[in-house]
């Protein structure tokens, strides 16, 4: 975990979230060049990257305690925001496993993880949780192996059976989505549930996404930089609570812009699981304001340059529409033109 932990984050009004510099350099900035085109943008999923948040199989930053509460808070509201079907047993526990082995390797400061046989002893010293259980026997853990888990790690997972030569989404849990819902797309294909995203069926990007991940290799991950924007620091922008968040894109002014407007980027990892064949897509949001933006000079720029060319159906789909020339003017006179470095990195 990096830099001072945030007890007290809020992602729902009163918003309360400050990221330290070391988050804001950390920040999975998603755009490589000045211009934006919707792509696949695989590539391994390696340790070590460009920006910190790529160092680790699963990241935990700052904003661990903040998120795993409100992510418990929206399942008391919502419990179906995690859903599993029953054929997906086995990759619950893969599931499971991925996330303990990784979590007590790469921060075993934080989480701790004892075998003997089926016999297992998870620690999370964070949350406080002290688990001894069989693995294989979900009488053995206060909640399913799936849900589990991912109540203990930040971000959104959905499990992806494979038969038929597609991809099914049966099962996940998701919390901090960008305006779409478990529930109406639990059950759908790959291609049914891409099927809202203008241009990229007719330019063939998901025939060939489907086809690489339906090759996807047992331990070898690869991941992708998906990104929109979202108005206040708040996770949760799904469908079934429009209402509470939809009228915010109308309270965008040249006044609050930098502390309003946030740019909410996905880091996505898609892992082959080992017993089931199931892939694991996990889905990391990271939110960063504009004004954390500005103190990076190579991102407001190069910020400026993708949002002021953005395809308007694009910037539709996303949802920008009320509030991205606002955005465009208040960075114009920070933008000199000057040619930049490609790549994501801060310089």
């Amino acid at each position: 975990m990096s830099g001072q932990a945030h007890i007290r984050d809020s992602y729902r009004p009163p918003f309360h979230v400050e990221n330290s510099e070391e988050t804001i350099l950390r920040f999975p900035f998603p755009f490589p060049e000045d211009t934006y085109i919707y792509s696949m943008n695989i590539e391994p999923h390696v340790r070590g990257g460009p920006v910190d948040s790529m160092s680790h199989t699963f990241d935990v930053d700052e904003h661990y305690f903040g998120e795993c509460a409100e992510k418990a808070r929206i399942l008391a509201e919502d419990p179906k925001r995690c859903m599993v079907l029953p054929h997906m047993r086995d990759a619950e526990w893969d599931f499971l496993e991925l996330g303990m082995d990784s979590l007590s390797t790469d921060y075993p400061e934080h989480f701790t993880l004892k075998k003997e046989g089926n016999d297992w002893h998870w620690e999370n010293h964070l949350l406080d949780i002290s688990q001894s259980f069989v693995f294989g026997d979900e009488t053995t853990l206060p909640q399913p192996p799936f849900e589990y888990m991912a109540r203990q790690m930040q971000g959104d997972f959905t499990l992806q059976d494979q038969r038929e030569n597609d991809l099914w989404m049966d099962g996940g849990m998701v919390t901090s989505q960008a305006d779409w819902s478990l529930k109406f797309d639990m059950g759908m294909s790959f291609r049914q549930w891409h099927a809202p995203v203008p241009k990229a069926s007719e330019m063939g990007i998901f025939d060939r996404g489907l086809r690489f991940l339906l090759m996807l290799q047992y331990g070898r991950p690869v991941r992708r930089l998906n990104w929109t924007m979202t108005i206040n620091p708040r996770l949760d922008t799904s469908p079934e609570n429009y209402m509470i968040w939809g009228e915010d894109r109308a309270s965008v002014t040249p006044e609050n812009v930098a502390e309003k407007v946030h740019l909410r980027v996905e880091l996505q990892t898609l892992y082959r699981l080992p017993r089931s064949n199931a892939i694991l897509f996990a889905i990391r949001c990271y939110l960063l304001p504009i004004k954390d933006i500005m103190t990076v000079p190579k991102w407001r720029k190069r910020l400026h340059r993708v949002l002021r060319d953005l395809d308007p159906a694009l910037a539709s789909y996303k949802g920008l529409d009320l509030y991205r020339l606002t955005i465009v003017e208040f960075l114009r006179s920070y933008d000199d033109g000057a040619s930049l470095s490609v790549g994501i990195q801060s310089v």
